[in-house]
């Protein structure tokens, strides 16, 4: 008696199962990447303070001398010194993005969901210190300042558009994403915590 036909099918499509050995085991993967995921986005929170230097160091501002008729502008400005703290601010955060980016693919063991996440997070929170860095060291004058006849202040340093923080993560992200798409292996790459090893 021959076996039947959708028995024959059954069988052909049984040898194209994934063995247990070859299925993804997520839950150790993900307990793996914890930890480094964790001091990749530490670091990126870290390159914050240099950021909000440069930030605070490149961002063109204006002096007043104090008279008695008030503040008045010295020299001749541009007219978009108002926008400039903002675009300096964002030029700054393309370059954290960028290096961030790139530092998580090069972490070629534990590419996966979570360096992608605490590569978005350390981002952001990069983009928080620079700015708040920035403000702290580019105070405007104060009160003292601005009543002290012929003295000359400094105009401070300010961000007006707040979604510019958003900037360093999506670069971070989109740098990886590149790296993602431009890689032909399905597991991107990603070694094994033995990989290189000298065997034992």
């Amino acid at each position: 008696m021959s076996t039947p036909p959708q028995a024959d099918i059954r069988d052909a499509g049984a040898e194209h199962l994934p063995l247990p050995a070859d299925r993804w085991n997520g839950r150790q993967e993900l307990r793996a990447d914890l930890r480094p995921a964790a001091l990749l986005a530490l670091g990126l929170a870290g390159v914050g303070v240099p950021a909000g230097l440069v930030w605070w160091a490149l961002a063109p501002r204006a002096d007043f001398r104090i008279t008695e008729d008030g503040p008045q502008v010295i020299g001749s400005p541009s007219g978009e010194l108002l926008v400039a703290d903002d675009a300096v601010f964002v030029l700054v955060l393309v370059v954290v993005g960028l290096l961030g980016g790139l530092a998580a693919w090069l972490l070629r063991r534990h590419r996966g969901v979570v360096l992608v996440a605490a590569t978005a997070v350390g981002a952001t929170a990069a983009g928080a210190v620079a700015w708040l860095l920035g403000e702290l060291l580019g105070g405007g004058p104060s009160e003292a300042e601005l009543a002290d006849v012929g003295g000359t202040v400094t105009t401070g340093l300010d961000l007006g558009a707040t979604a510019a923080l958003a900037v360093a993560p999506f670069v971070a992200v989109l740098v990886y994403l590149i790296g993602v798409i431009i890689n032909a292996d399905d597991g991107l790459g990603r070694t094994p915590d033995g990989a290189g090893s000298p065997p034992s």
